[in-house]
């Protein structure tokens, strides 16, 4: 049996999973405001889970939003609880009495898609989650990539138009200020009071409601505010999606998060862009282009796995 902890900026996720990448047991808390509770909080749902455990459990898989370091264990900057240089390894390990395998979120997740997802069987996949922001993970070969630093794959912070949108990251034109599920949502409330006859407005009630399901409704009804919203945010994803491709030229690349749900609609017009963008279109071997499989069961079953590849 594996133990894998999935450390959100909401909540804090827990589940055991077998060898074959299977969650058999899962928990979840909201996320504590300090390094302690979340300690706590993961020793907690550490010792549920073993007492449930149907065989040996001999480490703790941990996906740690953030700068990390495996080797300490530690936290180095996670923004959002503005955690500075957290020992949260030594922290876990002091209170469980197993040791902690750590790496980062969007890894692990892409880590859970490639054993057990959308990757399963391939040689190599890049996974891109469209949330908030935009994260990523890469498995090449066998083996999740993550920079000599542990913050590779920052695809979010990909410049896709120069001088373009301010990020939070301190640079303009990063590729999630132009298509995360906050820029998709943005662009369309920045639009909707030129056109009081959207149907965004009947869909929402309240333009402070509108979220990406009601935007890929609209534009599937092909309203017109929601049809130029949708178009150009698809044209810029086609972009930074090509730019990755072209990049690491992997088996899968797959597309998460909770955009995906609206599948072929946004994966198909991407996979038209990837045909005129991509430089080995003419190849008898090119990157199959799918929906991520395990939503938000991946970041536990590959932080679970950490040990096991």
């Amino acid at each position: 049996m594996y133990l894998g902890i999935d450390l959100g900026g909401i909540n804090v996720a827990a589940g055991l999973v077998s060898e074959a990448g299977k969650i058999v047991s899962h928990r979840s808390v909201p996320t504590p405001r300090t390094p302690e509770g979340v300690a706590d909080a993961i020793a907690d749902h550490v010792k549920t889970l073993l007492n449930e455990a149907d065989g040996t459990v001999t480490y703790i898989g941990l996906g740690s939003p953030g700068t990390i370091e495996p080797d300490r264990g530690m936290v180095e900057y996670w923004s959002n609880l503005d955690f500075h240089h957290v020992p949260l390894g030594a922290m876990i390990e002091e209170r469980t009495g197993l040791p902690v395998r750590m790496e980062n979120d969007a890894g692990c997740a892409a880590l859970g898609e490639y054993i057990a997802g959308a990757g399963k069987g391939s040689s190599s996949m890049v996974v891109i989650t469209l949330g908030t922001g935009i994260g990523g993970g890469a498995v090449l070969n066998g083996k999740l990539y993550t920079g000599m630093n542990h913050a590779g794959l920052e695809v979010g912070h990909l410049v896709i138009e120069h001088n373009g949108r301010p990020c939070t990251c301190g640079r303009k034109g990063c590729f999630e200020t132009y298509c995360s599920a906050t820029a998709l949502i943005r662009e369309a409330f920045r639009v909707m009071d030129w056109a009081p006859e959207s149907l965004l407005w009947a869909l929402a009630g309240d333009k402070e409601k509108v979220n990406g399901k009601m935007i890929f409704e609209a534009y599937k009804q092909g309203d017109d505010l929601a049809v130029g919203v949708v178009r150009e945010f698809l044209e810029y994803l086609g972009d930074g999606v090509a730019s990755l491709v072209n990049i690491f030229q992997p088996e899968i690349f797959a597309i998460g998060g909770g955009l995906a749900g609206a599948g072929e609609t946004i994966l198909a017009p991407v996979r038209e862009i990837l045909d005129r963008e991509d430089y080995a279109r003419g190849s008898s071997r090119r990157t199959r282009l799918v929906k991520a499989r395990l939503g938000n069961d991946a970041g536990i079953i590959g932080a679970a796995m950490l040990g096991a590849v």
